[in-house]
């Protein structure tokens, strides 16, 4: 690989004020209110940092909710996929799809899943240690009636040879399922059943035994803590009625990288490949495959967004989904595809029928848009994606540990139809205010009372990244770039130094410090 060099300073030209327009989520004419920048050029720590501020990007114009005045807040919020296990319904979705590719099986119903067919509740519920333990203690009862058999038809020999001894160390069936169907560790259950009156051994003293009893009860106690395996195969080493035991469960759950990849026979109806391709007209790949990712994209704009096919065209899709102002980079210790903005295409049997827009930053990789062939909603393209970003960013993690992160965009708790980002846990939400991550479910419980909040439970605590020095604000003017603190000795316009508190304040110290604010 060549030699990698710094990328140029970001170049961004501030809009001054709040910009009004109808919202897309509750269709408030005039509802929907954010701040705005056009962004010529910017660098991925710049936008890494930006989208911990509440920016998110659409092409090249960068934007940032006025929380606390628009219709819906839309709040940043992040996956930790290195925690994620996927919920119930993700694992329908995912065997939905192997079913699908294995045998061409087209599940029936309504399978429409815009943009997530999977509850609320599942996620809320997605306690996997617990539903481990309900595992384990489900297959544990079914051994206990299993094998209840086999120890009482051996107790009535034991019991038959004991008789003259007048007392015997049982372990008692009843007592062994309430063990076992308690989900603990099946130690030893003894139950000691007394002599009749003026009969039998000392209970002061053990009991009498021959060495071949103990040496079978042993045997027995120690095949109670085995697995249903290893008790089959004891039992038949021991010459006993043989038991058909079912396999025991495993006590870890399936990965989401086993959900995903799990092998296909030969004769497989279908073969999905997903391809990672630069957002750049500069890659052949994504050139050689842009008419077709059009024409999807149109297809599915019409069909799901019920846009005209007049407003989702060719300049439409470029600027909207292509054209990005993230510079490409290639750090030695980077992923090995870089950074940047990509298009993760997903090919079944040679044609695109989804793509995922993402870019790859720093620290995450973060979900710009979703499109994908409606023929194919059955398989709930939107949950599959999700879950391969989730698995494409652990994937990455093993070579950057820095980059540990899913960004999910924007999180809108007041549109009940938005609230699936929610389901992917465990995640955090931004606080608007002073721009720490608090975890969803703290969150929740204040968002059901308010459309905005302030998460951070501080009332002391204040904005740390904010604007400290203005005069350290760098700007680019008359093709120079400059501090502010030089630039505003050549300035006679009053209002200029508002505008750009009011950009330091949005964008923090770091940024405003590191980019350019184009100023004419």
């Amino acid at each position: 690989m060549a030699s990698w060099s710094a990328p140029s300073p970001s170049l961004v030209e501030y809009f001054e004020g709040q910009t009004s327009f109808q919202c897309g989520y509750c269709k408030n004419n005039f509802g929907s209110r954010s701040y705005g920048m056009w962004a010529h050029s910017m660098t991925v720590q710049d936008y890494q940092d930006l989208i911990d501020r509440g920016w998110r990007r659409s092409g090249k114009y960068v934007y940032k909710p006025v929380m606390n005045q628009t219709c819906c807040p839309q709040y940043t919020i992040r996956c930790h996929p290195l925690q994620f296990q996927p919920s119930k319904s993700h694992k329908k979705v995912l065997k939905k799809m192997l079913k699908f590719l294995a045998k061409g099986e087209i599940p029936k119903g309504n399978c429409e899943d815009e943009p997530m067919d999977s509850t609320m509740e599942d996620a809320v519920d997605g306690d996997f240690a617990l539903m481990n333990k309900l595992d384990i203690k489900c297959d544990l009862k079914t051994l206990s009636s299993d094998l209840k058999g086999s120890i009482e038809s051996e107790e009535k020999e034991k019991e038959k040879s004991l008789k003259k001894e007048g007392s015997k160390e049982l372990i008692h069936p009843q007592a062994i399922e309430e063990k076992l169907g308690s989900g603990e560790p099946s130690h030893s259950i003894k139950v000691h059943i007394g002599p009749k009156p003026g009969k039998g051994a000392d209970l002061s003293k053990p009991p009498c035994r021959k060495a071949k009893e103990m040496r079978k009860e042993r045997k027995r106690l120690k095949l109670m803590q085995q697995d249903s395996a290893g008790a089959f195969e004891g039992f038949q080493a021991q010459g006993q009625p043989v038991c058909l035991l079912p396999k025991a469960k495993s006590n870890q759950p399936k990965s989401l990288e086993d959900l995903i990849f799990e092998s296909l026979p030969e004769n497989a109806s279908h073969k999905l490949e997903v391809r990672l391709v630069p957002a750049s007209f500069e890659d052949p790949e994504f050139n050689s495959s842009f008419n077709q990712s059009l024409s999807l994209y149109t297809k599915y704009q019409v069909a799901i967004h019920q846009d005209a096919p007049v407003m989702c065209g060719k300049s439409e899709f470029t600027r909207f989904l292509c054209n990005s102002p993230l510079e490409a980079e290639h750090p030695a210790n980077g992923p090995e595809c870089g950074y940047g903005s990509f298009h993760q295409q997903y090919w079944l049997d040679g044609k695109i029928i989804a793509v995922g827009v993402i870019d790859i930053l720093p620290y995450c990789v973060s979900s710009v848009y979703l499109y994908y062939d409606p023929d194919y909603s059955f398989l709930s393209l939107g949950v599959y994606s999700a879950l391969r970003e989730i698995a494409f960013t652990r994937q990455l993690h093993e070579k950057t540990s820095q980059l540990s992160y899913y960004y999910m965009g924007f999180y809108i708790h007041s549109c009940p139809k938005m609230r699936y980002k929610g389901q992917y846990r465990p995640s955090d939400l931004l606080c608007p205010e002073t721009y720490v991550w608090v975890p969803i479910e703290q969150c929740l419980p204040s968002l059901d009372n308010s459309k905005y909040c302030r998460f951070n439970q501080d009332p002391q605590a204040e904005d740390e990244g904010r604007s400290k020095d203005l005069d350290r604000l760098r700007v680019f003017h008359r093709r120079s770039a400059m501090p502010y603190g030089v630039y505003k000795n050549h300035q006679e316009d009053p209002s200029e130094e508002a505008v750009v508190l009011e950009y330091a304040n949005l964008v923090g110290q770091k940024c405003s410090e590191r980019m350019l604010l184009f100023r004419h």
